[in-house]
């Protein structure tokens, strides 16, 4: 039974759409990582149940026909299912766009699997005060996800190619962005080969 934690939801004023982007190839890992365990259930089902309890306007996963098979959806969450992965994340994107309704779009990687609501919260919150603001965490200096756009980029953000993600348009917006040093930065980290699994499951 899935239950969502109130007392995590905060006042926002914009309408958030989370996008969760669950339709890699996995190509580095040799095998299909988000259907891995850990703690109990997969990484995509961890990632799934996290983009159930964020504060958000819209959720959106955007995956294929194949790890959809696999996961128990919670309510609430509209699914987009991916049927060409192999044209890159700018794909995932895309069709995440094309089917939100929000003011923002939220795009979370579904192999940063140490990520909290707690993690993910002060980035939400950070776009009521920079409503125009490009959102990201950066571990040390470098920028990470996931990566909160406004609106006003979505011309950009649908013609990306390849397997690029919102990079490159906040690398072509600098003006626009706002850093955030996160808490817990080991959080923010991929997963995306068998030896950052098995930090994970020790982790665990």
């Amino acid at each position: 039974m899935f239950t969502n934690n109130k007392s995590q939801i905060t006042n926002h004023k914009n309408k958030i759409s989370a996008i969760l982007l669950a339709a890699g190839l996995s190509r580095r890992m040799g095998e299909d990582k988000l259907l891995l365990e850990y703690r109990g259930k997969s990484l995509l089902q961890y990632s799934v149940d996290l983009l159930y309890d964020l504060p958000v306007y819209e959720k959106i996963v955007v995956t294929t026909k194949a790890r959809l098979d696999s996961i128990t959806l919670p309510p609430g969450i509209k699914v987009v299912v991916n049927r060409c992965p192999e044209t890159g994340q700018s794909g995932s994107i895309r069709l995440g766009i094309e089917h939100s309704t929000g003011t923002h779009y939220f795009f979370i990687p579904a192999d940063q699997s140490r990520l909290t609501t707690d993690d993910l919260i002060p980035l939400l919150g950070s776009a009521n005060a920079n409503p125009d603001k490009i959102i990201f965490p950066t571990i040390g200096s470098e920028p990470c996800s996931p990566t909160l756009f406004p609106k006003r980029f979505r011309g950009q953000l649908l013609d990306l190619s390849g397997d690029t993600g919102g990079r490159k348009v906040r690398q072509a917006n600098p003006e626009s962005c706002h850093a955030i040093k996160p808490e817990n930065p080991k959080n923010f980290m991929d997963i995306d080969n068998m030896e950052e699994y098995r930090e994970l499951r020790v982790e665990n």
